[in-house]
C-alpha cells in the first residue's frame, strides 16, 4: 500500500468530514485533494471493484437514474459505490471511491454506479473504464459550456469507442442516443415506450428533428415528449432500434406504473419523464444478469433525494423540490405540476453561476404559458436572474412575484400559501435551497 494514498484517502475523508460540519456539500474538495496528493487514486481504486461498474451518462435524469440503480442493485444483496450527491464531474467522482474507502486504503464494493457529466468522460472513463453505460437522452444543455448538442454526442462517441468492450444502454426512444449507441460499434440494449401514453404539446423543442446518418427530416409516429418517440428516416432507413424493454400498459398521474416483460412495476411518483428513469434502471439491473424480483420491493422504499421531486412538510405546507435546467426538463417539470389539478403556489429560481451555464436564453424555449390556469395560486421568482425570468412571465402575460431571496420566498409561501408548494430551481440553487427547506423543517415543526 502506498503511503500517499493512505494520506490522500485520510485527507479527502477529514476535508468531507469538515465541509458537512459547516454545512456544505464538501464532495468536489474530497475529490480535489485526493487527486493532489495522489493522481492515479481513481484508477486504482476504481480497479478493486470487484465486479461490474456501471455509468450513466444523459442531459436529463442521470441522478434519479444512477440512485435508483444504485439501489436496485443493493436490494440485490450487492455492495454499491455511488456519488448520491450528483456530484458528476471529475473531483466528484473520486470523491465517491475515496469516501468510500476504508482507512485501509481499499474499497469493499461489488458494484460501482456512477453518474459521469458529458464533458467530464474523457477524465472519468479512461480510469474507471466501465462495463456498462446507461445513455438517458440527449437534450439541448448549457451552450456556452457544452456548445452545440453535435459536440456533446462527439465528446460521448470518442469515449465510448475507447472502450469497445462496454456495453451501452440506450433511450432507444431518442433518435440522438440512439444513433449515437447504433454508430459506435459498441454492444447496445434498447429500452423505450412502444405506444403513445398522452397527448404531446406539439410546440416543444426538438432536438433529433433530422436523421444524424444522412441529414433528412425525420418522420414520427408520434412523439412522447420533446424529440423523443417512434422516428424515421425515409431516406437511408435508419429508425428506433427494436425495443429489449419495452415499457407499456403506461398510466401517469398521481402515481406512476407500467409493465415490461412480464412484470407490473409501480412507484408513487409523478412525471411522465420518471416512466424512463425507472425503467432505465430497470434494464440496466437487468442487464447486468439479475432477475429484478426486488425492483418493485426497492422502488417503494426508494426516497428520491438531492432536489429530485424531494419532498418536504413545513407547517401544514407540502412541498416539491425538483431541478429544471434546460427547455425540456423544464417542459417536463410543467407537465408534472400541472397534473395536480390543486391549487398550488410556484416558485422558480434561477442562477447564472458557471455551474449552470451563464447563458440563460433557454428560458425562452419554456412553455411558461402553460401555468395560466386557475390552479395556480401564485408564481414567485427569485435567484440571481429573477428580472429575467419575471420579464419571461411578462411576455405570456402571468402576473408574479419578485423576490431574490429563496429563503424569504419560501417562508411567505408557507405563511400566506394555499399550503402546496412546488419549488422549481436550476443547478446551483438546488443545494442552498434543500438546505434552506431542510433547515425550516426541523425550525417550523
Amino acid at each position: 500500500m502506498k503511503i500517499r494514498r493512505l494520506i490522500a484517502i485520510w485527507a479527502a475523508k477529514t476535508a468531507g468530514f469538515a465541509c458537512k460540519k459547516m454545512g456544505r456539500q464538501g464532495v468536489t474538495w474530497a475529490g480535489k485533494i485526493a487527486m493532489k496528493v495522489y493522481p492515479p487514486i481513481l484508477s486504482e481504486l476504481a480497479g478493486e471493484v470487484r465486479e461490474k461498474t456501471f455509468v450513466v451518462c444523459g442531459t436529463n435524469g442521470k441522478t434519479t437514474t444512477n440512485n435508483m440503480l444504485c439501489a436496485a442493485l443493493e436490494a440485490e444483496g450487492k455492495k454499491v459505490i455511488c456519488n448520491h450527491t450528483g456530484s458528476n464531474m471529475i473531483n466528484g467522482v473520486v470523491a465517491a471511491y475515496v469516501l468510500a474507502a476504508g482507512l485501509n486504503g481499499h474499497v469493499d464494493a461489488d458494484y460501482a454506479c456512477i453518474e459521469a457529466d458529458e464533458a467530464s468522460t474523457r477524465y472519468i472513463f479512461p480510469a474507471i473504464m466501465p462495463d456498462y453505460m446507461v445513455l438517458t437522452n440527449l437534450f439541448r444543455d448549457q451552450l456556452d459550456r457544452y456548445g452545440e448538442i453535435d459536440i456533446t454526442m462527439n465528446i460521448l462517441e470518442e469515449m465510448i469507442r475507447k472502450i469497445p468492450g462496454m456495453q451501452v444502454i440506450v433511450n432507444g426512444d431518442d433518435a440522438l442516443s440512439a444513433y449515437l449507441a447504433m454508430d459506435s460499434g459498441n454492444p447496445y440494449i434498447a429500452y423505450g415506450i412502444s405506444s403513445p401514453v398522452m397527448e404531446n404539446e406539439t410546440n416543444e423543442i426538438r432536438e433529433g428533428r433530422f436523421c444524424k446518418k444522412c441529414g433528412a427530416r425525420l418522420s414520427y409516429r408520434f412523439y412522447h415528449y420533446s424529440q423523443l418517440g417512434d422516428y424515421e428516416c425515409g431516406r437511408c432507413g435508419f429508425k428506433r432500434p427494436a425495443l429489449d424493454f419495452d415499457a407499456w400498459d403506461v398510466k401517469v398521474g398521481d402515481r406512476l406504473s407500467f409493465r415490461v416483460e412480464d412484470r407490473l412495476i409501480a412507484a408513487n411518483y409523478k412525471g411522465f419523464y420518471n416512466v424512463y428513469n425507472i425503467l432505465a434502471a430497470y434494464a440496466g439491473v437487468r442487464t447486468a444478469g439479475f432477475n429484478g424480483e426486488h425492483f418493485n420491493e426497492m422502488l417503494k422504499k426508494f426516497n428520491p433525494e438531492n432536489g429530485r421531486m424531494e419532498q418536504f412538510r413545513i407547517r401544514g405546507t407540502g412541498i416539491v423540490l425538483n431541478l429544471a435546467k434546460n427547455p425540456a426538463g423544464f417542459n417536463q417539470n410543467i407537465t408534472a405540476v400541472m397534473q395536480d389539478q390543486t391549487q398550488k403556489d410556484i416558485i422558480i429560481a434561477i442562477n447564472d453561476n458557471a455551474q449552470d451555464g451563464i447563458d440563460i436564453s433557454w428560458l425562452w424555449d419554456v412553455d411558461f404559458d402553460r401555468f395560466r390556469e386557475e390552479s395556480i395560486h401564485s408564481i414567485t421568482v427569485s435567484g440571481i436572474r429573477c428580472q429575467d425570468m419575471r420579464l419571461r412571465m411578462k411576455y405570456v402575460d402571468i402576473p408574479c412575484i419578485l423576490d431574490e431571496d429563496i429563503e424569504r420566498a419560501i417562508r411567505s409561501r408557507i405563511s400566506d400559501g394555499v399550503g402546496n408548494l412546488y419549488v422549481l430551481v436550476n443547478y446551483t440553487a438546488l443545494f442552498s435551497t434543500r438546505n434552506i427547506l431542510k433547515k425550516l423543517e426541523g425550525e417550523l415543526k
